[in-house]
């Protein structure tokens, strides 16, 4: 049975579970939030050898966890339109802090801490305007939030930090929703996908690179950014499905939005939804998953040009390994393979997890 895409969350690092990487590995964790059998939600943390440490029940359906920089503390964030973020030390298994978001105010799933620790900041949604968020807590006063403001756009999804360390990056997809309606897309003729770069300390729009109005409907999601601050961009586009448009994307500061394409047969074999995109170790290389399209496509980021692709059944979650040009990749149906993009030889990585859970797209590597 094929899973929804964003049915779940996974933050997986990968790189512990080949032996090949064990030699490099200091004691790497994975975290995800999972499915359980039951039908259940849990946030699950398993060790370099692949067996659980923690199972920590949610209270809903998590999207993305964030991961604290110095301590062994992971942020559970609920999946939009949810009001919850569970902060959990993965070391003592206790529940430090169940936040709840603002009334009339959402969590769009994804959040990050400030490179020092200090702060969480995640994307949120004002209920009554559709107007997008970003809300910052501190950490040294039990999660308090201490400002809030525009993310420049509609539907906030995934967010960054630049290597400033000041500057945030932040992906308007561009939807409208309201809670009363689900999931329901509301705006889809008007819609505006952006890039936003904001500063973090004052909430100031720096700068915004926007969807060209002829490619309105290609929503901006899920994105990284490498070493020298390129941005690379997986794109779901929610026109008609006959359409042949460009499904990935580039930019670098003080530039417009540079789309490309695969071949007309991937790029159609995409299915007009990226899920994932993550650069490689070096930040030459990256990796955009199409889960529905069943494969994971890489491209070489100085040139902006198509490299390969790879089958993968119901692939999403990305992160790089430890080695230049290597890619883990997750599947819906429970199963990791490393991709290395010079031999082009894609390896199935055994995993002991419970059985019957279900993961998503979102991977990072936790090292304690």
């Amino acid at each position: 049975m094929e899973i929804s895409r964003r049915q779940f969350s996974l933050l997986l690092g990968c790189t512990l579970l080949s032996p090949s990487l064990l030699a490099t590995s200091k004691t790497n964790l994975f975290a995800s939030a999972i499915k359980t059998e039951a039908g259940g939600y849990e946030l699950l943390v398993i060790d370099q050898a692949g067996q659980t440490t923690l199972r920590h029940r949610l209270p809903a359906r998590a999207h993305h966890i964030a991961t604290h920089p110095h301590e062994p503390v992971l942020a559970a964030v609920g999946r939009r339109p949810e009001t919850f973020i569970d902060v959990v030390d993965y070391r003592s298994k206790a529940l430090i802090k169940r936040i709840t978001s603002a009334a009339g105010q959402h969590f769009y799933g994804h959040a990050i801490y400030s490179p020092d620790g200090r702060w969480l900041i995640s994307t949120e949604n004002e209920i009554a305007t559709g107007r997008g968020l970003i809300v910052i807590r501190d950490t040294a006063d039990n999660y308090r939030v201490i400002k809030q403001f525009s993310s420049g756009g509609i539907g906030p999804h995934e967010l960054k930090m630049m290597a400033d360390e000041k500057t945030l990056v932040v992906a308007n997809g561009g939807i409208l929703t309201h809670p009363d309606k689900g999931r329901e897309k509301l705006n889809l003729e008007s819609m505006r996908p952006s890039l936003a770069y904001i500063d973090l300390h004052t909430g100031t729009l720096l700068e915004q690179a926007f969807m060209p109005d002829k490619h309105h409907q290609l929503s901006i999601r899920h994105f990284d950014v490498n070493q020298a601050g390129t941005a690379v961009i997986g794109l779901q586009y929610q026109g008609s499905k006959t359409d042949d448009v460009p499904l990935v994307a580039f930019h670098r500061q003080g530039q417009p939005l540079s789309l490309v394409r695969a071949p007309s047969v991937t790029n159609q074999a995409m299915k007009h939804y990226c899920g994932s995109a993550r650069f490689d170790k070096s930040g030459s290389i990256a990796a955009i998953s199409s889960p529905r399209g069943n494969l994971v496509t890489f491209w070489q980021a100085d040139t902006q040009q198509f490299i390969a692709s790879t089958l993968s059944r119901d692939g999403c979650g990305l992160a790089h390994t430890d080695h230049p040009e290597e890619f883990l990749i997750s599947t819906g149906r429970g199963y990791c393979y490393r991709y290395n993009c010079q031999t082009q030889r894609k390896e199935k990585i055994k995993l002991s997890v419970p059985a019957h859970i279900a993961w998503d797209n979102h991977m990072s590597l936790l090292i304690s």
